[in-house]
């Protein structure tokens, strides 16, 4: 019996000291500073955000070559004007003129003549549909980026050539540098698609271009 009287009172003083400690604990947390908050000191730096021109149209001029099917190798010439529907879509006019080559059979033969001077010149005029596909960055050097524009772009319309006018389809792809906001560099590959019948047969003739150009926003 005495036993189990030790052992209650042991129980109980063991509560009350819990209870009091506890006690003690609120007040010095009640009467005591708050600790001090350690404020992080971050050295901020001033970045500089480069701007894109908001202007929705765009407008120049490229050079480049022209490989005509059977008539060489050309120098081509050209302007485009461009409207940018969102930030991935885009219309584009293009004009292009290239004075072609003599073709090898009548290198070959020397006297005959499949066209005469005017019919060499080569004209065409397209309406394309562009689509941005990677847009980023690319660096120059390790203090210079300049926006960047991987495309593709693909349309329709015509070539007047060797005396006729010829639906043209014309597919590509092409890289777009922007060095300033109001300023842009491209460098295109372009296939222009259509049918001829010089050489006493009608065939789907491919015509490759590559230019580079220089275009403005306004």
């Amino acid at each position: 019996m005495e036993s189990r009287i030790f052992v209650l009172l042991l129980i109980a003083g063991l509560i009350l000291a819990t209870l009091s400690g506890c006690g003690t604990n609120r007040v010095v947390q009640q009467d005591g500073e708050r600790p001090a908050v350690i404020e992080p000191e971050v050295a901020r730096r001033d970045i500089s955000i480069g701007d894109i021109d908001t202007e929705n149209f765009e407008v120049g001029g490229f050079i480049g070559m022209m490989s005509v099917e059977d008539f060489g190798v050309n120098t081509v010439i050209g302007a485009r004007l461009a409207y940018h529907m969102t930030e991935d879509l885009f219309v584009e006019l293009s004009a292009g003129r290239a004075d072609t080559e003599q073709t090898s059979f009548e290198r070959l033969s020397g006297a005959a003549q499949l066209l005469t001077e005017a019919d060499r010149e080569l004209t065409y005029y397209n309406v394309s549909l562009g689509y941005n596909v990677l847009p980023g960055e690319s660096f120059f050097g390790e203090g210079r980026a300049l926006n960047t524009t991987f495309y593709v772009i693909g349309g329709v319309g015509k070539t007047n050539f060797a005396g006729d006018n010829r639906f043209t389809l014309n597919l590509g792809l092409g890289l777009r540098l922007i060095p300033r906001d109001w300023l842009a560099v491209h460098a295109d590959i372009r296939d222009h698609i259509f049918d001829i019948d010089l050489l006493g047969q009608s065939k789907t003739s491919h015509n490759f271009e590559a230019h580079i150009g220089v275009t403005f926003f306004f």
